[in-house]
């Protein structure tokens, strides 16, 4: 179609259809729209379908671009032919309930909310389509605990996995890196003099590039898969459409036979990306500090790293010191051992230990930092 506008700009572009009926009906509804625009000052109205190829086109960097395209699948029969005015709070709640009754869990709901949430403050802040965009009301999501393992556990499951996928989970614990880093590492990554490797920063989630640390035991694992493939580092062998057995690139770490020797090993409710989760928990747990954690792990915000804190509460000792009373247990020969043992056989203790119905104080007035408990004599 061509056309002039009221302002006189000239407008030429498809109709996208081979229908020219159709075409004629979209050529005058654009006219209508440009003149109504130019002359009257009025918005144009913008569909949710021309928001989606936007933010499409806009946002194919992501990390999560498919993520996106997955949740925009499914929002198409819900939001498709609305104009983004429209889509209200009471339509997305709708959706959230909806996307609740398809076996989804608020997780999973609320990140589908949040995909909306900033298509319609793009088209609001940048693209100048609305007005204002409405508010979206996340659903509550329970904090669930970090699942990580034991260096037992943690030896029971690599026993029971197949040598590719037991090295892989060897170097993940070793290294913190995440599956698709790990499965998709090349050689030309890795530097075993200088004893580093790196992740592009089209590789990493946070689209930044990580300086990856090898300890002892990463480089260990690396060596032993020198020259079996000439460009990834882990592979499998396989039988090629010749019969003969070649080095295959690894694409998925968390494969039946990964849960299968999850089976085996007796552990439960267990993910690949858990292992990350544990080498994190590991090194909180063996003093390294928060600051350097999250430098290591290539995360860009702190508060990513502070849930693992809690692990680590030894810095907080000195300060939960600072109310001790001086309760301290007395050795079976010590002076006010034999009274202590007396009080307890004629007295009635509480749950919480103290004596109770004899007429007696709960300490000793020549002990008075002393206290009987069920178990024994002192506290």
């Amino acid at each position: 179609m061509r056309f002039t506008t009221p302002n006189g700009k000239k407008v030429r572009q498809s109709t996208g259809t081979e229908d020219k009926k159709a075409a004629e009906e979209y050529e005058a509804q654009l006219k209508q729209e440009r003149w109504r625009e130019e002359r009257l000052g009025q918005r144009p109205r913008h569909t949710w379908q021309e928001a989606v190829v936007r933010w499409i086109e806009e946002t194919a960097h992501k990390a999560s671009h498919e993520d996106d395209l997955c949740h925009l699948r499914w929002l198409d029969p819900h939001l498709a032919g609305l104009v983004l005015d429209d889509i209200d709070r009471d339509r997305l709640d709708q959706i959230a309930r909806a996307k609740r009754q398809d076996g989804a869990c608020n997780a999973t709901a609320n990140r589908m909310l949040a995909l909306v949430r900033a298509m319609l403050r793009r088209a609001e802040r940048e693209w100048g389509w609305l007005e204002r965009a409405p508010s979206v009301r996340l659903l509550p999501e329970s904090k669930q605990r970090i699942r990580w393992l034991t260096h037992e556990e943690a030896e029971r499951l690599i026993a029971e996995l197949p040598e590719h996928l037991a090295d892989m989970a060897r170097f993940s614990l070793s290294t913190g890196l995440r599956e698709a880093n790990v499965t998709a590492l090349e050689w030309s990554q890795v530097d075993l003099e200088r004893r580093v490797a790196w992740i592009h920063p089209d590789q990493a989630k946070a689209r930044r590039a990580i300086g990856v640390p090898l300890n002892t035991d990463a480089v260990l694992i690396l060596r032993r898969w020198e020259h079996r493939h000439s460009q990834r580092v882990f592979a499998y062998q396989r039988r090629n459409s010749r019969g003969a057995m070649e080095w295959t690139p690894i694409t998925k770490a968390g494969t039946a036979a990964w849960k299968k020797a999850l089976k085996r090993a007796g552990i439960e409710d267990f993910r690949w990306h858990d292992l990350r989760h544990t080498w994190a928990s590991w090194h909180v747990q063996s003093g390294t500090p928060l600051h350097v954690l999250q430098e290591l792990g290539g995360w860009t915000s702190f508060e990513m790293v502070r849930k693992y804190a809690h692990l680590a509460p030894e810095h907080l000792a000195a300060h939960a010191a600072r109310i001790e009373t001086g309760l301290r247990v007395l050795d079976a020969g010590s002076p006010g051992a034999a009274e202590a043992l007396e009080m307890r056989s004629t007295c009635d203790l509480e749950d919480t230990g103290v004596a109770t119905g004899c007429g007696k104080s709960a300490h000793f007035p020549a002990h008075p930092n002393v206290a009987i408990t069920k178990k024994g004599y002192t506290a």
